[in-house]
């Protein structure tokens, strides 16, 4: 056998072993790398906590956005909402387009899903939760303490509002967005109030 054939076939067997050693890393490992938003990761690092692309609908089981007032909320007009975490931070981000144009409306997180009726979504949720005689006082009704997504659409009906708080939801205790007919008010006696409840998206987080 010659020199050349001989180093040739030591190369060739090297190759083939470290590829074979390659294979079976990845045999014993067992899963393919998950993506971005199944390891919690989403953008910039940040876990993605809840992400909701949605038209507005009349009630029906299952719905994801529902409208209440088809005339402020339009049916077939649309809703996202991406929750992350950012550190101890939340971040809140609500998209809508299709609504009334140039219009203000309140929006915030609540605690219970979206219903036939437009109570079913219960409260504010809040980080520290308010006594129940201090219902509309601001020391716990504020963007602080809840998340507050107050909007005003543009000329076509489109509006994109954030909230960031310093603290984690609870898990199962805020589930949708109530979107209202008013600026949220922060005066003592009436702080949290928006107005009628317009239309509610759900947020499984």
């Amino acid at each position: 056998m010659s020199l050349t054939r001989a180093i040739f076939g030591v190369a060739a067997a090297s190759l083939l072993l470290t590829g074979c050693g390659e294979e079976f890393e990845g045999d014993d490992e067992g899963v393919a790398d998950p993506s971005p938003y199944e390891n919690g990761t989403g953008d910039a690092g940040a876990p993605d906590l809840a992400r909701v692309n949605a038209q507005f609908q009349t009630y029906s089981p299952g719905a994801k956005a529902v409208t209440y007032d088809e005339q402020a909320v339009p049916t077939g007009s649309s809703v996202t909402v991406h929750v992350t975490r950012d550190g101890q931070e939340t971040d809140f981000n609500l998209s809508v387009s299709g609504l009334q144009p140039d219009e203000t409306y309140g929006a915030h997180l609540h605690t219970q899903p979206c219903g036939e009726s437009p109570d079913a979504a219960g409260p504010h949720y809040q980080d520290n939760e308010a006594p129940e005689d201090a219902s509309n006082d601001p020391e716990y009704v504020n963007d602080d303490n809840e998340a507050w997504l107050d909007f005003t659409t543009d000329g076509d009906g489109t509006a994109d509002s954030d909230a960031d708080v310093d603290w984690h939801p609870r898990e199962g205790e805020d589930r949708s967005i109530v979107i209202h007919s008013d600026h949220t008010e922060t005066a003592p006696g009436r702080a949290g109030e928006a107005g009628d409840r317009l239309a509610c998206v759900n947020v499984p987080l």
